[in-house]
């Protein structure tokens, strides 16, 4: 059985290096060489014995992605990775300013169905491992030069419901010994998935949340995402409140704005009132040039 290496986290890493007969520091090492300097195999962690390389060559895979196409437009590089099992996902670098936003994947398609969005049409496939979370963000650090400043779960799929990875791989990403990514840098979207939104609001997970919302009442995001049906607006501006309360930041929500659809001054003035009490950043985002 081979053993992907970024799904570790550092006290998983420890237990799987002492259980196979090495000296508990040897995690710190691997750690290290993996997160710090990107090493890609054994022959870069020159530091570890022989006999730990030839074992890690053996047992452990190092990358779990591969790089199928990219596309550059301005300051905009959209990559296409495959993943071991022939599957493929993106991930995209933006640079703004002073500011290099990475947008990462989480699964490999989606089921949550939204209308607009092209990743639902295909499906539900698997989700991503930690490891295949941590190769984009990765990969793309290797590859441009530019300093990563955020990082937000916005790509292909739901992260809520693959949530145990994301936030392994959260966590990894903001851990001084790897990549030391400030948690007010990191954003994870949801489509709604009130029971996760709960669940990381009870865990006090320090990272942003942010909520698609894209409707301004219930009909038009029955439409737009039907999973407004089971956890309607209502119970999703109740649980932003929650969010204000306990963690002490702003919630994000995101309005995609569809010609005809939700843009309308009377949709402006009801999600004026919807938010009226809650502590938001509303992102607006043009769907239609």
């Amino acid at each position: 059985m081979n053993f992907i290496l970024k799904d570790f986290s550092f006290n998983e890493l420890e237990h799987f290096i002492i259980d196979n007969g090495f000296p508990k520091y040897r995690a710190q090492q691997i750690y290290s060489w993996l997160y710090k300097h990107g090493a890609t195999n054994s022959k870069m962690m020159y530091n570890l014995s022989d006999d730990l390389k030839l074992f890690l060559d053996q047992n452990c895979t190092f990358e779990t992605l591969s790089l199928s196409n990219q596309s550059i437009s301005d300051d905009t590089v959209k990559f296409l990775f495959k993943t071991d099992s022939n599957q493929y996902i993106e991930s995209v670098s933006m640079q703004e300013d002073n500011r290099h936003t990475i947008c990462l994947s989480s699964q490999v398609g989606c089921n949550v169905d939204c209308d607009f969005c092209a990743t639902g049409k295909m499906g539900f496939k698997q989700n991503l491992s930690t490891g295949e979370i941590i190769d984009q963000l990765l990969f793309i650090k290797n590859h441009i030069t530019t300093p990563i400043t955020n990082i937000v779960f916005m790509g292909m799929g739901e992260p809520f419901l693959n949530y145990k990875n994301v936030i392994k791989a959260s966590n990894i990403m903001n851990d001084k010994n790897a990549f030391n990514i400030g948690a007010r840098r990191i954003t994870i979207s949801t489509a709604g998935i009130l029971p996760k939104i709960n669940q990381f609001i009870n865990e006090k997970i320090k990272y942003n949340l942010a909520i698609s919302l894209n409707a301004s009442n219930d009909s038009t995001r029955d439409k737009l995402m039907p999973i407004n049906k089971k956890w309607p607006i209502k119970d999703l501006i109740n649980a932003a409140r929650d969010y204000n309360q306990s963690h002490r930041m702003k919630i994000t929500f995101e309005y995609v704005l569809i010609d005809s659809i939700n843009d309308s001054i009377e949709d402006a003035n009801r999600l004026g009132v919807l938010l009226k009490n809650t502590d938001c950043k509303l992102n607006i985002i043009p769907f239609n040039e």
